[in-house]
Order: structure tokens, then sequence, then C-alpha cells
């Protein structure tokens, strides 16, 4: 599909510097624009590399003047990252758009969904399932008996979604997901052999939630394991029964929360942190890439460390981490140095 310079415009609410009718059919990086491809200007770091693109459209700042001779037709908007965001929001809309039930699937009969839905081959909805409008659902997926999907929710190939789970509005969950299986609950008898316990509660997803590929959020054990409006999950993330996280925090790849801990909002939690159960993390916290949390921690501050500390404290305390073997030698130094003059 093509779109002409003023057609993008258009969209972005932005005006053209040079040819309103040059076209564009793909999307570039700026050094690495092609004829026919649309790029962006936004990080000053980059200016050079307008002079030389071949890309046929590039959206700038309205403050960008050229310096030298561009080829290059300009589409100038307050806000050149946001606007560039937006038409890759868009482009991904058209890409991705799908209506239809596919064939062979499977919908139970006492199952309900809205209009517009597209429902990809092998996927299976279990009984008294309900979907809701503009929901895509691509193939190999399985919803499970009773659960809830919002409007305009994408759930992509191969997600699992357990009975009872609900799932909000404008959600998206990634390729081999798993929401609502069993939480990690067992109870070890006198001979050290462990008994199942029943996970006999669900699964919450309000509004905006993004669940990434092969993340795992299980089902509590009572009540429901929550995932609060806007918060975003990467890939491979593990979400213990129980555990509830705040609305527009952020957990990065492989990070792990244990059972009934409860993270507040605007958090973010780095690559491969761990966080022990039982435990209130607040709002606005910053847990950097492997830190790992096996206490409360308090509103807005950053951490690192295992046990985490205090993330300026650790940085303080790793300028002597580096350099503890030469402390040590120095320290024996100094006592040999006592012991000959004792």
């Amino acid at each position: 599909m093509k779109f002409t310079a003023q057609q993008i415009a258009e969209i972005l609410d932005g005006s053209v510097e040079g040819n309103p009718e040059a076209e564009v059919f793909t999307l570039s990086k700026i050094e690495e624009g092609k004829e026919g491809s649309l790029t962006f200007l936004a990080n000053p770091k980059y200016t050079s590399y307008i002079y030389a693109t071949q890309a046929s459209i590039c959206i700038v700042n309205n403050n960008f003047t050229p310096e030298q001779a561009i080829s290059t037709t300009l589409i100038k908007v307050a806000d050149a990252y946001a606007a560039f965001s937006k038409l890759l929001d868009y482009y991904n809309q058209i890409k991705l758009h799908k209506e239809g039930i596919e064939q062979p699937s499977f919908i139970d009969e006492t199952a309900t969904y809205g209009e517009n839905i597209y429902l990809g081959a092998f996927a299976y909805i279990g009984k008294n399932a309900k979907i809701g409008d503009n929901v895509k659902i691509y193939p190999n997926a399985y919803i499970g008996d009773n659960v809830v999907i919002g409007d305009n929710t994408v759930i992509f190939a191969g997600v699992k979604i357990y009975s009872e789970t609900q799932i909000g509005n404008h959600c998206i969950i990634h390729a081999g997901a798993v929401l609502g299986a069993d939480g990690f609950g067992f109870s070890p008898d006198e001979e050290g052999r462990y008994s199942k316990v029943p996970q006999i509660g669900n699964v919450v997803l309000h509004d905006y939630v993004e669940v990434g590929a092969n993340a795992a959020i299980d089902r509590a054990t009572l009540g429901s394991t929550v995932i609060n409006e806007g918060a975003k999950l990467d890939n491979l993330i593990q979400i213990a029964h129980n555990v509830e996280v705040g609305a527009h925090t952020v957990l990065a790849a492989q990070a792990g929360v244990a059972g009934s801990t409860k993270i507040g909002k605007h958090c973010m939690i780095g690559g491969q942190a761990g966080i022990a159960g039982h435990l209130k993390i607040g709002d606005k916290v910053r847990a950097q890439a492997q830190t790992g949390i096996g206490r409360n921690i308090e509103d807005d501050v950053a951490i690192q460390g295992s046990p985490a500390i205090g993330y300026n404290e650790f940085n303080r305390a790793y300028v002597y981490f580096k350099k503890f073997p030469e402390l040590v030698e120095r320290l024996e130094r100094l006592e040999k140095k006592l012991d000959n003059h004792g």
C-alpha cells in the first residue's frame, strides 16, 4: 500500500515541504533510507544523515531548517518522534487487520462474540466465553471456559488462556503467553512429600495491558492475580499467584515476582529482577537489572544489587568492589609491616 506525503501530513496534522505527491510504501531508519521509504529525524545526533538519505519522505520537527541541499520531502510536525510512533501504530493496524472466522476452528455453542472479530485457524473458544468487538484471536490460540475478553484486544498465535481469566479492552497478548495456569502451591507432609493446593482463583487484566511472548501469569489460589491498567510485561516474565501489578508499571524480560506480592503504580522493574513473595513494593520504584528484592520497598526509590540496596549507595560501593583484591593486598602488606615492627 502506498501513501503520498500529503496523505501522511494530513494523518499527522503536519505540513509538507517539498513534493506533496512523493510516495512511500515502506519504513526505514534515516541512515538506511531508500527510495520509496519513509523515515524520521528526532535526535540531533542523526542530523547529518538527512542530507544523504535516499528516503522519499522524512518527518522532522517544525523547527528544523536544512543547512544543505536535501533530496527528501519533509513533513514538519510538532514532535517528530511522537508523530513517527503514531504512524507506526497506524501502519501496524493496517498490516495486522484481519476479519472473519477461519476453518477449522472451534467455538462452543454457549460462547458469545461481538462484531468484526478475527478467529484464526485451529483456535478454540470454550464454554460460556465472552469475546468483545474487534477482537483478533490468531491461529492455535486456546480460550478456556468462562473467559472474558474485552473490545479491541489482540491474542496472538499459540496463546493459552485458562478458564475464568478476564481480559480488558485494548490489551495485547503475544505468542506463547500463558494466562491462568495454576499457581505454584504445594503443602509438604511430615515425610517431605508435597500435596497440591488447589488453585481456584483467576487472572484479571485491566485495560491497555500488554503481555510479552512466553510470559506466564498464574491464577490465584483464592481471589485474583491482577495486572492493572496500562501495565506492560516483557517476554519471559513470571507473575505468581495472587500478585498485583500496579497501573502503568513495566517489567523487563525474565523478571519474576513471587506469590502475593503487591507492586505499586508507575514502577520500572529491570530485566532478570527477582522479587520475593508477600512483599509490598511502593509506587514509582525503579529496580535495576538483576536486582534481588527480599523486603518491602518505599515509594519513589531507585534500587540495585542482590539483596537490593539504594542505587546511589550501590554505585559508591561498587568502586570498592572492583578494587577489593587490591585493597586486600595492601592490607596484608600493612599487617606484615606492623608484625615486623612489633
